[in-house]
């Protein structure tokens, strides 16, 4: 598989690793909640009042409050293909439901709805969104332009899509540590789509003046086994395409640590890019020799 082609996941690989992490999934989600943080900066930069909100791969909902508080006459929509994941968001709303009362009062109490499915195929008729936020879960499509067909279909004109997922970089210490334990890191290790095709295929998908940018966030472990422990209750490591037999054993994961790259004060390092960016349903600008317009901004320092 080569760096900007489609990842082939197993998509019922997918869904079950999100459900076998449902319950303990909001103690280990910090990536998630820092890509939720920098996308509600970038929602400074637009103007725009929904009454529908598309959550695109909502998992528990953990990003409901923030919309609700900033659009509080938008009705919340979450889908997602894991419905342990909507279960356990709906426990966590009930369990918090008088902080959330108290909390969003006295503004009106937002309304909110989920329901299971897949974002290659939304149970949902044309034009009836007016903001996609899709948080960290397009880079477990198998079918990305696929999705990005079915956003624009449910947008209305002038609709807005907001997306965050994971660069190319990510894991790449990890996939350098299994190539050099003498392994196959292609079926092991994701790999990620680069943001510059996403951003074709968000034109071909009928988005208009996509705007991404890139950062990346570097950690670092003490204990190896820690962090892969961390990636597999994130969902980093979920549903790898053509996944191997006695890929988690120990004896695999010594060999692996053992290439593991380092820092100065001998810490394991992890890299994620991670990528965010928007797109909106309008007509189509382009050059005078017909080529589309896609505009990739660095983010301020």
């Amino acid at each position: 598989m080569t760096t900007g082609s489609a990842p082939r996941f197993r998509r019922g690989g997918v869904r079950r690793a999100f459900d076998r992490m449902a319950t303990a999934f909001t103690g280990h989600d910090f990536l998630y909640r820092e890509m939720a943080r920098r996308m509600t900066e970038r929602l400074e930069m637009v103007r725009i009042a929904p009454l529908c909100i598309l959550d695109a791969g909502c998992a528990l909902g953990a990003d409901r409050l923030a919309l609700t508080q900033r659009y509080p006459e938008a009705l919340w929509l979450g889908i997602d293909h894991s419905v342990r994941m909507l279960q356990e968001g709906v426990k966590i709303d009930r369990a918090t439901s008088g902080f959330l009362q108290r909390l969003l009062s006295p503004m009106r109490q937002a309304k909110a709805l989920r329901v299971g499915g897949t974002l290659d195929a939304l149970p949902l008729a044309a034009q009836q969104v007016d903001l996609v936020w899709s948080n960290a879960a397009l880079h477990w499509l198998d079918a990305l332009p696929d999705a990005l067909k079915e956003f624009n279909r449910v947008l209305r004109v002038g609709g807005l899509l907001m997306f965050s997922l994971f660069g190319p970089d990510t894991l790449k210490e990890l996939r350098r540590a299994i190539q050099a334990a003498g392994y196959d890191a292609s079926d092991r290790v994701h790999t990620f789509i680069d943001m510059h095709d996403v951003g074709d295929m968000l034109v071909h998908g009928g988005f208009s003046d996509p705007v991404m940018d890139m950062e990346t966030l570097t950690l670092t472990y003490a204990d190896p086994w820690q962090a892969l422990r961390e990636l597999k209750q994130a969902g980093s490591c979920a549903a790898q395409p053509d996944a191997i037999s006695g890929l988690t054993t120990s004896r695999f994961w010594s060999r692996v640590i053992d290439h593991w790259p380092r820092n100065s004060e001998g810490r394991y390092v992890l890299t994620f890019e991670l990528v965010q960016g928007h797109a909106w349903k309008t007509a189509t600008r382009t050059h005078e020799d017909g080529r589309s317009v896609i505009n990739f901004m660095p983010r301020p320092k």
